[in-house]
């Protein structure tokens, strides 16, 4: 079994300075919460912050070995039912967010992608990618590797919106956990 990687970065999604509502402890007795996504494998955690630390939703934390600013500890990984309202509400647009800010790891993935079975391939994963527009990719990509999501979107118009497709699949991964196969997160 492969050793599951650590995520370095992460990026807020909530901020519980009084814990859980839920915490049935007196307020002087929770620890503050911070909830996040991981950068590279999209991991939703729970952190706990450095007392004092200034962090705001959509900030980028360093959660990494080496010393950390804002962050005291990875507490655990949680799963989408633990999010709360707001973390649920915010997580597209850091997803988004995300993707964009990575770009070509994500146009790789059209680059490379490959099939899973001799009938499917990983571009069927993606939201709106039929055999038809799976071949008309792969045939792009032949003649020229995409460059980017513009690139993309420009050689195949029925592709309008390259990124918002990732940002969905990755959303989808994220929220589902029967999802059979998984692209972009970590099960």
């Amino acid at each position: 079994m492969k050793a599951e990687r650590k995520e370095e970065n992460a990026v807020v999604i909530d901020v519980l300075l009084m814990g859980y509502m839920s915490d049935q402890r007196p307020v002087y007795k929770r620890e503050p919460v911070v909830l996040a996504v991981g950068v590279d494998q999209f991991k939703l955690l729970e952190l706990v912050p450095k007392a004092g630390a200034d962090i705001q939703i959509h900030d980028r934390v360093y959660i990494g070995d080496a010393e950390r600013d804002k962050i005291e500890r990875v507490k655990r990984r949680i799963g989408y039912e633990d999010l709360t309202a707001t973390a649920k509400l915010e997580l597209p647009f850091v997803v988004e967010q995300i993707v964009h800010e990575n770009e070509q790891r994500f146009v790789d993935f059209f680059n490379k992608s490959l099939p899973i079975t001799p009938k499917f391939h990983m571009l069927h994963l993606l939201p709106g990618i039929g055999k038809k527009l799976m071949w008309e990719v792969i045939e792009q990509r032949e003649k020229k590797p995409f460059e980017s999501f513009a690139d993309i979107s420009g050689r195949i118009k029925s592709l309008p919106h390259p990124a918002r497709m990732i940002v969905s699949r990755v959303l989808r991964e994220i929220e589902d956990p029967n999802e059979k196969y998984h692209v972009f997160t970590l099960k």
